[in-house]
């Protein structure tokens, strides 16, 4: 498998072929996960510590510019290597739920690949530059806590909002008797927090405005317990939940401040989770070793993504292993983007040995975060081998 295609090809293709390309990756790459034989049972086998020590994949992980930028060839890949889990995105992060008829339509695949501004459903203006991957809110709704009454009155989004889910539900039709599909919540509770306030203020709230900080948090978690249960309905074998707590060093806060004010909510989340018969999936990138034990002694299943340049994994496979299942844990930007591709193969390998294959196969195999178009295609082909290669 090749790919030619250059950066300046696919930033500039006209927005039509641009949606094609990706509608074409899809409906392969669908197709190539509807036909591999079924892996739920072993997925959730491997979750519990209990696999016969190969680690799960889960690749598909992308950004639209590497699918813009690799196409067919990337779709190939995929199509030789299906991922055993699936990951049900019913609405970009950024952009939330668009009901029927809300005027003027986002377009995902418009507004992530130019410039542009844009506001989600909680009134959160986000901005994307040509050229940059993903996009970064700009404005804050809830700028001043006299505000609170009014946006909890009238502009929280209604989580029952009839076809909030649509786009879920032929994603688990399709997968859900064989695979392992778990439902993703963006913008959990911390994320949401400075989405809405900001991340300079929220940071002062926690030490200044305790009771407006509960009293939208308190908020925030009914919405959240509501949209774990419209998972549960429609079949999701687990709930991702994102909230990124960590620098590349340590906690953006105190433990001892996480663990008073966001540790409660998350237990009640969690519980929720597993009263419904779903796995707890826990994103929080960076190095949140401080807080891991707090998550599995309140009920994590997954920690996603152990990133190998802010973890050490070693270290996590010693302090956790065999308590908890790992999702991620191959580097993008230092090894993906820059390595050899006998050194992806060698660190992959060093990655299963390290957190799954001792563990009853506890590891979601996978990029760290989100896979960028700077990755070589050599080093992309190097890690399906290697991924779905384990003996």
């Amino acid at each position: 498998m090749t790919a030619t295609a250059t950066e300046s090809d696919f930033r500039s293709l006209p927005l039509a072929e641009m949606e094609a390309i990706i509608a074409r990756f899809e409906e392969r790459v669908d197709a190539a996960q509807r036909s591999n034989p079924a892996t739920k049972s072993w997925v959730k086998e491997a979750i519990r510590r209990r696999g016969p020590g190969r680690s799960p994949v889960r690749l598909k992980r992308l950004s639209f510019d590497i699918i813009l930028r690799y196409g067919d060839a990337l779709a190939e890949l995929f199509s030789a290597f299906p991922d055993d889990v699936v990951a049900v995105i019913p609405y970009d992060i950024t952009i939330g739920y668009q009901p029927p008829g809300r005027e003027p339509r986002i377009n995902p695949v418009e507004v992530l690949m130019r410039d542009a501004q844009w506001t989600d459903e909680w009134g959160t203006r986000w901005g994307h530059a040509f050229g940059g991957v993903g996009a970064t809110p700009i404005d804050h709704p809830l700028k001043d806590w006299p505000q609170l009454d009014d946006y909890l009155a009238h502009r929280v989004p209604d989580p029952r909002a009839p076809g909030r889910m649509d786009a879920a539900g032929p994603v688990l039709d399709a997968h859900g008797a064989a695979k392992y599909c778990y439902g993703v919540v963006h913008l959990a509770l911390f994320e949401r927090l400075h989405a809405l306030r900001g991340m300079q203020n929220i940071f002062t709230d926690f030490c200044t405005n305790e009771t407006e900080t509960r009293r939208l948090m308190d908020a925030l978690q009914a919405y959240l317990l509501q949209i774990v249960r419209r998972w549960a309905e429609i079949g999701a074998d687990g709930v991702f939940m994102t909230d990124d707590w960590g620098s590349q060093s340590g906690l953006m806060i105190s433990p001892e401040l996480w663990r008073r004010l966001f540790k409660p909510y998350y237990a009640v989340v969690f519980d929720e989770v597993h009263r419904l018969g779903m796995d707890v999936l826990f994103h929080s990138c960076g190095n949140v070793t401080d807080i891991v034990g707090d998550l599995i002694e309140i009920g994590l299943d997954v920690l996603d993504p152990v990133q190998p340049g802010a973890m050490d994994i070693e270290t996590l496979a010693r302090k956790f292993g065999g308590c908890v299942a790992f999702s991620g844990a191959v580097d993008v930007q230092e090894l993906l983007a820059s390595g050899s591709p006998q050194r992806v193969k060698d660190e992959v390998r060093r990655v299963i040995d390290t957190l799954g294959r001792s563990f009853g196969g506890s590891l979601l195999l996978g990029p760290a975060n989100v896979m960028t178009p700077d990755i070589p295609f050599e080093n992309l082909v190097a890690l399906f081998e290697a991924a779905h290669g384990q003996s």
